[in-house]
């Protein structure tokens, strides 16, 4: 016990978590506004392999960074396209849909990776973001490693928080978003396209997820290969119902979970050949099917959530 109090007090632990938590924030945030508008995406896990593809392979070909994030979302958001097509617009299965695109998302993404390098044996590797320190802020000690001494894409992530926050909460926009999952009807009766305002969050969220992909190849590693996104996907689906839908709720279970991932690997390091290292690596997912069975008890879900939306017709 005492070795987890020292992990815990540790800044190397603190950075690990804000480096883990920042994929997780750009999937729930993306995951979040999908489901805010009453459309259900379980592409995820495929939108951010594709993202983590589309902007390393941007890189490698000599793209530039930022140019990479850009095309990993324009390409997140195709997917999003490409599933409201289906949802929104014809209304079919948002489940079956979504397991439908990430099938298909993660397939090509493996494909296009083979076909452009297809005599490579290991994965490449490409010049990620570095770490880009805020002065006097990354001087202090413990929290000036972990919040002020990260990528740029990591500063992103924290920022889309509250700005995800304003425009859902306090923007016309974000009405029509919110509105569109509770109450169609009522959107509509307004003489607002619903089915546009659903398209568009889709869209947008789509981008976030890529995004989030993106990050995992283009600053946390360098390289992208086969099965590297790991189910973050999933658990980004399980944040959003943490969260009850509510963007600060979902930082805070993004940063439960990535706090339990980084406290794994430094606890299979200090418990030794003691515990086996399959429990350590269970361990957040575990905890994080706990925490959404808890809160999904409580959770206010949008009422339009998962129902087509057809003109004329009442929710």
């Amino acid at each position: 016990m005492s070795d987890i109090f020292e992990i815990l007090l540790t800044a190397g632990f603190w950075a690990a978590t804000i480096r883990i938590v920042s994929p997780l924030i750009f999937g729930t945030l993306g995951e979040l506004i999908c489901e805010r508008a009453g459309v259900l995406n379980l592409g995820i896990e495929g939108i951010m392999t594709v993202g983590a593809m589309s902007g390393w392979m941007w890189v490698y070909q000599g793209g530039g960074l930022w140019g990479g994030v850009l095309f990993a979302a324009c390409l997140g958001a195709l997917f999003g396209l490409l599933h409201a097509g289906f949802t929104v617009h014809l209304g079919l299965s948002q489940h079956v849909t979504g397991i439908g695109i990430t099938l298909f998302a993660s397939a090509l993404s493996y494909f296009v990776s083979r076909m452009l390098l297809p005599s490579a044996t290991t994965p490449p590797k490409i010049e990620p973001f570095q770490e880009l320190p805020i002065p006097v802020l990354s001087d202090l000690p413990i929290i000036g490693e972990a919040l002020f001494s990260q990528s740029p894409l990591t500063y992103l992530a924290i920022l889309a928080v509250p700005v995800t926050w304003y425009v859902l909460y306090r923007t016309p926009l974000g009405l029509a978003v919110r509105m569109a999952g509770e109450n169609p009807v009522a959107v509509e009766a307004q003489g607002i396209n619903v089915l546009a305002v659903r398209t568009g969050a889709v869209a947008v969220g789509s981008a976030l997820m890529a995004i989030g992909g993106a990050f995992i190849t283009m600053s946390w590693f360098d390289a992208f290969y086969f099965g590297m996104i790991n189910g973050r996907g999933w658990i980004c689906v399980a944040l959003v119902i943490f969260a009850s839908w509510r963007p600060g709720k979902a930082l805070v279970g993004a940063l439960l979970f990535a706090g339990l991932e980084a406290l794994q690997v430094r606890a299979q390091q200090s418990a030794g050949a003691f515990i086996p290292y399959q429990f350590f690596l269970a361990l957040p997912y575990v905890m994080s099917i706990l925490a959404m069975v808890v809160m999904a008890r409580k959770a206010k879900y949008p009422h339009a959530l998962l129902v087509p939306f057809r003109r004329g017709e009442r929710v």
